[in-house]
């Protein structure tokens, strides 16, 4: 495979757009092969298959120059169109449409997902070179050092405070300005961070939170305005602990836009009888909120809350772009990548594995979740 795209890189730009373009129809017609061609009934299609069943394991033997992987080949096309066959005599064979069909993203799961996470767990046990298998020395090293706890406690704090203060904001704002006029235009104005990357929104607030003495021009804006009331320029990245609060508020300010427009979305399908009925029992407006709306948007608030929640757990462009994690403002995913940089493949792998640990049982909810509203329906 190295070869071939050495090989392709050496072309002209136009020839590989062709050969690519090439590959591509390759592969659409080779799925559409086992989607349409391959299950039909029939003596012709009998063959088309006895002649692909010959075919592939030549072209993986002519590709990878491995006759074990040809072997793997053969038994693995010759099993599914043996498979296909016996289907096709009672009728198309919708199992092997239906592989078909997952195919790609099976493929893409086990090597995006699968794979990359079974080697992340095996590597937490291995040295750094990954030569040498030393147990739970990377784990003893990590709550072992006052800076690794503080990291952990970091992303804690993240979890705790950005998901409800984001989840909160967003509700608020989508209650009070549903059916007003002008609703879709405030709806912009909120919405408009999420059209900025973190590390966008970073940028933006480094500048906003750039300290300069106090004989110079302020050119971030929240010390001008501290200077305008005669305060002192304040370095809001360097204050420690609250130089953590000040990295949330970047999170909040682009996650309150998306609270917003689901949460905005569900408030208008809560049935209108069930708001007149409370209006009839002669319920306040904070009564009906709480009585009313918060439970009929439940679904949507824990949907909102738990993909915050992971959002906050993984957080890493905004501590990387404004702090690099300096002044004790290091998270989980920041120390991962520091660790690697380093050379320190077993104590990255070790903080990702922690990382995961602490993502998994708020995804696990999630699909539960789901899965209620599901059988509700």
């Amino acid at each position: 495979m190295a070869a071939f795209f050495q090989w392709l890189a050496t072309l002209n730009p136009w020839l590989e757009i062709v050969v690519i373009v090439a590959i591509f129809l390759a592969i659409v017609a080779l799925i559409l092969f086992f989607i349409e061609i391959a299950p039909r009934r029939g003596r012709m299609y009998t063959v088309i298959r006895l002649i692909a069943c010959v075919a592939g394991p030549a072209l993986v033997l002519w590709m990878l120059q491995s006759y074990q992987w040809a072997i793997a080949a053969a038994a693995v096309l010759g099993l599914l169109f043996f498979f296909l066959d016996r289907r096709a005599s009672g009728g198309a064979g919708s199992m092997f449409q239906l592989v078909g069909f997952l195919a790609p993203a099976i493929l893409l799961l086990l090597v995006g997902l699968v794979v990359p996470t079974i080697q992340t767990t095996i590597g937490a046990f291995m040295n750094s070179r990954a030569t040498e298998f030393v147990g739970l020395d990377n784990f003893i090293w990590i709550f072992s050092q006052p800076q690794n706890v503080r990291v952990i406690v970091n992303t804690i704090i993240w979890v705790l405070i950005a998901p409800i203060v984001s989840t909160a904001a967003g509700l608020a704002y989508a209650y009070f300005i549903d059916k007003t006029r002008g609703e879709k235009y405030y709806k912009i104005l909120v919405f408009l961070p999420m059209a900025i990357s973190f590390v966008g929104a970073s940028i933006i607030w480094r500048f906003m939170y750039t300290p300069r003495p106090a004989t110079s021009e302020q050119i971030g804006f929240l010390n001008q305005v501290i200077v305008w009331f005669g305060g002192e320029p304040y370095n809001f990245l360097a204050d420690d602990p609250w130089n953590t609060l000040w990295l949330i508020v970047v999170f909040i300010w682009i996650q309150t836009g998306f609270a917003m427009v689901v949460l905005s979305a569900a408030i208008k399908g809560v049935p209108t009888e069930q708001l007149e009925a409370a209006e009839l029992d002669g319920t306040n407006g904070w009564q009906k909120f709480f009585n009313v709306i918060v439970p009929g948007i439940r679904p949507a608030l824990i949907v909102v809350l738990t993909t915050i929640s992971i959002l906050s757990l993984k957080v890493f462009d905004i501590v990387r772009t404004m702090t690099s994690g300096a002044n004790n403002t290091s998270v989980l995913a920041n120390e991962m990548y520091s660790q690697f940089q380093a050379f320190e493949a077993g104590r990255s792998a070790a903080f990702a594995l922690i990382l995961f640990i602490l993502v998994m049982p708020i995804v696990i909810y999630n699909a539960v979740q789901l899965k209620k509203q599901r059988e509700v329906r």
